[in-house]
């Protein structure tokens, strides 16, 4: 009988994993790489593996694939759905086709749902499944989206996704569950710790599998729904054309003032990666705060325009943490397709301000000094309706730069659940002219152990 190991690489930001495989030969399989390859390399440099095949369930929407660079730089063989229409070289693979592996073997199951050309892979040992891969269909409690396609295909999908999901629990119950996307997500993924599961454990507890019939599925998936950042619209397509292969990692190099100043003025944006107590102490003016951290790359794809010009500005201490320094910055952006970052403003704020250019003070402001103020909740929709500060506006962070206009004008504070997006939302509006504006320095459970008040639940 042969072995192999399974090893899980969770990617924290953007709520998804990725899994090596070791054959128990010298080789690997990777299912679902992202373009920023490094964790990979990592753990496949530990064991001593080479890369011989590449695996996508899907076109994925919410990051690009690695599999491309892994055919170029290992000749990996890239595994992917024949109805994917890769313009790569890869193989294309139907229902039921199966891949010899070397004493193990992956069988294509077609799972159409989240996508109309998703593909599972149980992983087989013989006749004995030891386990599958089941990308954006089966999840952690529950179902992949299925409005990222098209929004004339939604229902339809949601009724492909019904069957595909019976289609795997009719798998034995002891077989593990291996997932892309987990919690963070926002291809769907309820929230939770556990990224993997049995389908005995997902047949017993998810929800979306115990509805009693196909309408009930669909509705109750598609009420489920949430907002999405804009970038899912493109991602698919350039994963079926291919990503373009980068060398390395990518530099950030260090730009003089006047060379920052002129890009500004030619429409570059300024990103403010440094921490939100750094943004609020003072930052250029318009300039948008997304602090680095693992959202970063999500934050940056919805609120920065995919084809400007960015310029980051950060402190030069940042560093000193790995997850930090300018490498983390430019492959959070590339892996969602974000390939123009110029570079960094030379010195960091005390660049900016030895320049002499404007500079701006954000106030982060404790539960207690709300006072009457205006509240301002940012927060996905989930969120608001599961426990907010009474009274409180509702726009999420994602609509902020086409809803600042319809805001009222006056002091207001803004929060969210801890303060960063909070912070990028406040610096979004000082860019769209509000004034008077400060962030809530914590969230709505911060004001309600303050005034003793409970949340409203609901709309």
């Amino acid at each position: 009988m042969t072995s192999a190991t399974v090893v899980p690489i969770v990617d924290e930001g953007l709520g998804n994993s990725t899994y090596l495989l070791d054959l128990g030969d010298g080789r690997g399989l990777v299912v679902e790489p992202s373009r920023d390859l490094r964790t990979v390399r990592a753990a496949s440099q530990r064991r001593g593996l080479l890369i011989a095949f590449a695996v996508d369930t899907h076109l994925h929407a919410d990051f690009l694939s690695g599999s491309r660079r892994l055919a170029v730089s290992d000749s990996a063989q890239v595994l992917a759905s024949s109805a994917g229409r890769r313009e790569f070289a890869h193989t294309g693979l139907r229902d039921g086709d199966e891949i010899d592996l070397g004493g193990l073997v992956l069988r294509a199951l077609a799972t159409p749902g989240h996508t109309h050309e998703h593909l599972s892979f149980l992983l087989l040992d013989g006749s004995r499944p030891l386990g599958v891969f089941t990308g954006g269909s089966l999840l952690v409690g529950s179902a992949a989206r299925t409005d990222l396609v098209s929004p004339d295909r939604t229902e339809e999908l949601a009724r492909a996704q019904y069957r595909s999901l019976r289609r795997l629990t009719e798998l034995a119950d002891d077989v593990p569950v291996w997932p892309t996307h987990g919690a963070g997500s926002f291809c769907s993924a309820p929230r939770g710790s556990a990224r993997t599961s049995t389908i005995g454990t997902e047949r017993a507890t998810n929800a979306l599998l115990r509805s009693p019939d196909e309408d009930t599925f669909v509705r109750a998936l598609l009420r489920s729904l949430g907002s999405y950042p804009p970038y899912f619209r493109r991602l698919s397509e350039v994963n079926r054309r291919g990503p373009g292969l980068l060398d390395g990692s990518p530099p950030l190099p260090d730009l003089p003032m006047p060379r920052v100043l002129s890009l500004l003025g030619a429409g570059a944006h300024l990103i403010d990666v440094r921490p939100m107590a750094g943004f609020s102490a003072g930052h250029p003016r318009g300039a948008l705060s997304i602090p680095l951290r693992p959202a970063f790359a999500t934050w940056l794809g919805w609120l920065a325009p995919p084809e400007a010009a960015l310029v980051i500005l950060r402190d030069a201490d940042q560093d000193r943490d790995a997850d930090q320094d300018p490498e983390e910055i430019v492959w959070q952006a590339a892996k969602i397709g974000y390939d123009h970052l110029v570079g960094q403003v030379a010195g960091g704020m005390h660049g900016w301000r030895a320049a002499g250019a404007p500079v701006q003070e954000l106030p982060l402001v404790t539960a207690a000094q709300i006072g009457r103020a205006r509240m301002l909740d940012i927060r996905q929709a989930t969120e608001f309706v599961a426990g907010h500060v009474p009274g409180a506006l509702h726009v999420e962070l994602g609509d902020i730069p086409t809803r600042a206009a319809d805001l009222p004008p006056g002091p207001m504070v803004v929060m969210c659940g801890h303060g960063e997006r909070a912070m990028s939302a406040a610096s979004l509006l000082a860019r769209a002219g509000h004034h008077d504006l400060a962030v809530l320095d914590g969230g709505p459970e911060s004001w309600a152990a303050v005034t003793g008040r409970p949340l409203q639940v609901g709309w």
